[in-house]
This record gives structure tokens, sequence and C-alpha cells, in this order.
């Protein structure tokens, strides 16, 4: 059974890790206070478990960064020597501020021409980074359902074997996979939790997902 460390005791890391002990993944969730998973922990099953963020980082085979985008970085940096070498991380944060939103706009801390993922490939170079997750609502990560079919989920990451091992387990999960490429196209990946959001918002509209449409060309 594949081990995967969820780093995250919010609702990301909660849907993600159901998520993956549904498909039948065994799954470690870490936090600064692992008491916060005593009540997960009692419908989550055998192959669910708790601790602290070394203890996720260092059970999983494959790591969910599922924090605060704002923590992101700090909580990296608290990891262990070691504990990520070579280790492919979904990466699923974004650089969110507590800020009132502009008409629904949600602001960010980075800019245009740097995401906040490429930091945090920065920050751990041992680590395999690979953004997914990070446009859409929770409620729609796992096993989406829309009548027009899979909707898209937009990944990039230096590697491509990581970026390969990602698609898998978003078309397991229900996705369709567009790969866009290498760490600077999370400049263009991240932007999109914005317009997710906006609908929402706005209007209190949270039923949707973004969608790839191609020609036969």
């Amino acid at each position: 059974m594949k081990r995967v460390g969820v780093l995250g005791s919010g609702v990301v890391g909660t849907v993600l890790s159901n998520g993956f002990l549904k498909h039948g993944y065994s799954v470690r969730r870490g936090s600064r206070s692992p008491e916060k998973f005593d009540e997960w922990l009692e419908a989550a099953g055998p192959h669910a478990s708790g601790g602290t963020f070394d203890d996720a980082a260092g059970f999983g085979d494959l790591v969910v960064l599922a924090v605060n985008g704002t923590s992101a970085i700090e909580v990296l940096g608290a990891l262990s020597p070691g504990v990520l070498d070579d280790k492919v991380v979904i990466d699923t944060t974004n650089p969110v501020l507590a800020e009132a939103p502009d008409n629904g706009v949600i602001r960010y801390s980075s800019n245009i021409n740097h995401s906040l993922m490429e930091t945090l490939q920065a920050a751990r170079p041992e680590a395999r980074f690979v953004k997914a997750f990070s446009c859409v609502g929770s409620a729609f990560m796992v096993n989406p359902d829309f009548p027009g079919g899979p909707p898209t989920m937009f990944i990039c990451g230096n590697s491509g074997a990581a970026r390969e091992q990602v698609s898998r387990i978003l078309r397991e999960f229900g996705w369709e996979v567009e790969d866009v490429g290498l760490a600077e196209s999370a400049r263009g990946i991240e932007p999109l939790a914005m317009l997710y959001c906006i609908p929402g918002i706005r209007e209190h509209r949270w039923n949707h997902a973004f969608k790839l449409l191609k020609t036969n060309d």
C-alpha cells in the first residue's frame, strides 16, 4: 500500500486525506498540534494516523502540502533535514492574504512574475514539487461529478517523473490533467484560484470547475 503524508489540519487536508484513503492509500496527517486529528481518526479507519509535520513527511512516499499559503514557507523550514529528499510534494497552496477581497477578487502576497510554488521549490530544492489541487474548491477535489465530464486540473513542476506520478493520482481521483510544464508555469496556475473564487464571493456560487477545451487538429 502506498503511503501519503499530508501536512495540514484544515479542510483541504481532510478532503485529500479521505480521498487517498478511499483509493487505497495509507495516510498520516501532520500538524503542530496533532490532537487536532483525534476526531478525524475516530472515523478514518485503520490506515489513517496522525502526528507532527515531521512524522507525516517522514511517513509518506508522497507528501501533500495542504497548509495556508502564508505559513507554507515556515512549515517547510521547520521540517528536519533530509525528510523530503527526492520526495514528490503536491503543492495545493495559494499565496492568499488574510485581507478583504476587492469586489470578489482575493488578494495575493506574490506577483505575476513569481509564484509561491517557485519560492517553495527554492526553499526545499531536494524535494520535487508539483502544483495541483490549487484551482478548485475542496468539495470537488476528489472524484468531481460534472455534466460536461471530468474537469481539468492544471499541473506543473520541474520533474517530469513527478508530474507523471501526480497525473496518475489525479486521473485516479477523476480528473483530466493538463501538464503545463516547469515550476514557472505556477505563475499562471495560482491566479486561477482568484478566478475560481470570484463567483463564490460575489454570488455565493461555488459549484464550478475549469475545463480546457481542444479541437481535433
